[in-house]
């Protein structure tokens, strides 16, 4: 897939599940776990043992689903997860080197940015897609409804503090998708492998996305 159709498929699902777990086993499962409740997209942060690793396997073994590398901090990890088969790169801040090689390799690249000057200067580096976090602390979504206003053609994901309560109104503020992580991926579901806990989570959350975007058409 190209950067601008994983760009269009992280836009269409409006979900990016975070893993971040302990061991290799456990990131394999959530992200099996959370392809198989009908949502192709995994991002496997870099504070996971062994993340990389996954990363490729994950290629291997499911191809339909868009595996990407979050919480990435620099250059040389930014290559090895693209070396890896990584379909886009995300962090926690923004660091225009990382940004710069993501988008000279064509490949999706959405930094974490939080103020104004930090969106536009994601613009101006390349980026149309953005993460804001940490979202909830500054504001949730009253504040991406203010971002949104002089920034309109920047796509941002709501991240931080995304949770069944929060969700539906982020997408109505204008948030293009939402990064979720323990609320839709709990540690206990994670350890005791309760696929049906996680698959009724992601059923939750797809319909939350889904009937606030209908209320936007609207």
């Amino acid at each position: 897939m190209t950067n601008t159709e994983v760009r269009a498929r992280i836009e269409e699902i409006g979900i990016v599940p975070a893993i971040r777990v302990s061991s290799p086993d456990d990131a394999l499962f959530a992200a099996e776990a959370i392809a198989a409740a009908g949502i192709p997209i995994v991002e496997l942060t870099m504070t996971v043992p062994g993340a990389i690793d996954v990363i490729a396997c994950l290629r291997r073994q499911y191809p339909d689903v868009i595996v990407g590398a979050g919480t990435v901090h620099d250059l040389d990890t930014a290559g090895r997860c693209l070396d890896a088969g990584a379909q886009f790169l995300t962090s926690t801040g923004l660091d225009r080197a990382i940004v710069e090689f993501a988008l000279k390799a064509k490949v999706l690249v959405f930094p974490g940015v939080l103020t104004p000057t930090e969106v536009l200067s994601a613009g101006k580096t390349g980026c149309d897609m953005v993460k804001i976090f940490p979202c909830s602390q500054v504001g949730g979504a009253s504040y991406i409804r203010a971002l949104r206003a002089p920034f309109p053609n920047m796509r941002f994901i709501a991240s931080g503090g995304v949770n069944q309560t929060t969700a539906a109104e982020f997408i109505l503020s204008g948030a293009a998708a939402l990064g979720v992580g323990g609320e839709l991926i709990p540690h206990r579901a994670i350890e005791h492998r309760e696929r049906n806990w996680i698959r009724e989570l992601a059923r939750r959350f797809m319909g939350l996305v889904a009937e606030a975007r209908q209320q936007t058409v609207g």
